[in-house]
């Protein structure tokens, strides 16, 4: 099937013949020319979790399209797989800002996401929580303003892992628990004087440990993607998945676009596993008890491991400063805002003098020698030179009275 006759399958407007495209405000499908507007179903079933057991097995993996109409194309600068319905066409890399030049494709199968969170925020309140965003950064250089400009902004569906698990974790360490003892010490006072005085000194008293700790959970989020920043991804949670996710429906990517994963699911389980770790060390330590713990081992069985593949939304401004690369992402529910900046070194100079002339006029104001700044074609008043004692004459000494 070739590329045009996928995009006439498209999502057309039964009422002018347009494409309709998912609008965030009004969270259905609208036609940007008659206005006509068409609701999205809404399943009644919960999202469903696949056996990660399961998936392991390959006879048991389907993979499918994200729809039978998408196209995907490939970013060759970055490598990037991005995909979209027509009539949207890719022009920019959401992710590096190369212009795409391959040819869009029919996508190929993977596996199917289960979860989607829609579009809430739309581009307009995304521009102007970017323009919040970099006004606040002091040092960033005037031009990035144009971040926020309409068509530097992309609407990308990123891919994410979520993983539910019950884990039985064994340990051996050591419980401390901490006793005082009273000690005598010397010191040399003030006067010179050497005084012997007692302190309280901590000591810690230890003990083998070990046991077991259990723990359940839930909707530990996992990005799929590596073409954006891990620590920015972490900082635009929270999604509230509880209130927001919602069973998959091609629809939603109508007028946006969507990667590929590019972690495959054991991949993020060991991701995972990092976060639950953490998790475990804290039970384990207050399972130990006492003052303070020492853990030699943990091992940790994980059970009813099941798993999503989900959806989630941002707005993307991906841009080149000076021959760098630079992104800002906004969560597309939230309106979060995380991203990187270069800085100006003009702004930074300019700080730095202004620092320096303040700082300079401060201690002339308060030192009182502003008053004998030369100023052009004003008479100055001198400064008066410091009076000294006047030196008086030695009298002679008085004779001493004669013994006689």
């Amino acid at each position: 099937m070739n590329n045009s006759e996928t995009a006439v399958k498209g999502f057309p407007c039964p009422s002018c013949g347009a494409y309709l495209q998912f609008n965030p405000k009004a969270g259905k499908l609208k036609c940007a020319y008659c206005g006509w507007e068409d609701a999205i179903p809404q399943s009644a079933e919960e999202v469903k979790e696949n056996s990660y057991e399961q998936y392991l097995k390959p006879d048991k993996t389907t993979l499918t399209t994200l729809s039978t109409t998408a196209l995907e194309v490939k970013c060759n600068d970055c490598g990037a797989s991005i995909t979209f319905e027509p009539p949207k066409v890719a022009g920019k890399c959401p992710f590096c800002a190369s212009p795409i030049v391959a040819q869009p494709a029919k996508a190929s199968p993977s596996l199917h996401p289960e979860g989607i969170v829609p579009f809430e925020v739309t581009d307009k309140q995304a521009r102007e929580s970017i323009q919040k965003w970099l006004s606040n950064r002091w040092f960033a250089p005037s031009a990035l303003q144009s971040l926020a400009q309409q068509e530097k902004i992309q609407g990308v569906y990123l891919p994410f892992w979520t993983y539910d698990c019950y884990t039985v974790s064994y340990y051996k360490g050591d419980r401390g628990e901490h006793y005082y003892v009273t000690e005598s010490y010397t010191e040399t006072n003030a006067n010179g004087e050497t005084e012997t005085k007692t302190r309280e000194v901590q000591h810690t008293r230890w003990w083998p440990a070990s046991g077991r700790v259990d723990r359940t959970f839930d909707d530990i989020l996992i990005p799929a993607t590596t073409s954006v920043s891990r620590p920015h991804l972490d900082e635009l949670e929270p999604w509230h998945l509880k209130e927001s996710l919602r069973a998959y429906n091609s629809s939603y990517l109508a007028g946006f676009e969507a990667q590929r994963s590019q972690v495959s699911l054991p991949q993020g389980f060991e991701a995972a596993k990092n976060i639950m770790a953490g998790n475990i060390r804290f039970d384990v330590c207050r399972d130990i008890g006492g003052d303070e713990q020492r853990v030699h081992s943990i091992s940790t069985d994980y059970n009813a491991i099941t798993f999503k593949h989900i959806l989630l939304p941002v707005w993307m401004c991906a841009y080149r400063y000076q021959n760098k690369q630079y992104q800002v992402i906004v969560n597309a529910r939230t309106a979060e805002v995380q991203g990187d900046r270069p800085y100006s070194v003009w702004k930074i100079t300019a700080a730095v003098v202004s620092g320096i002339v303040f700082a300079g006029a401060m201690y002339l104001l308060f030192s009182g020698n502003w008053r004998y700044i030369p100023i052009p074609g004003v008479p100055q008043p001198q400064p008066q030179p410091t009076s000294l004692p006047v030196p008086r004459p030695k009298l002679p000494a008085a004779p001493i009275p004669s013994a006689n």
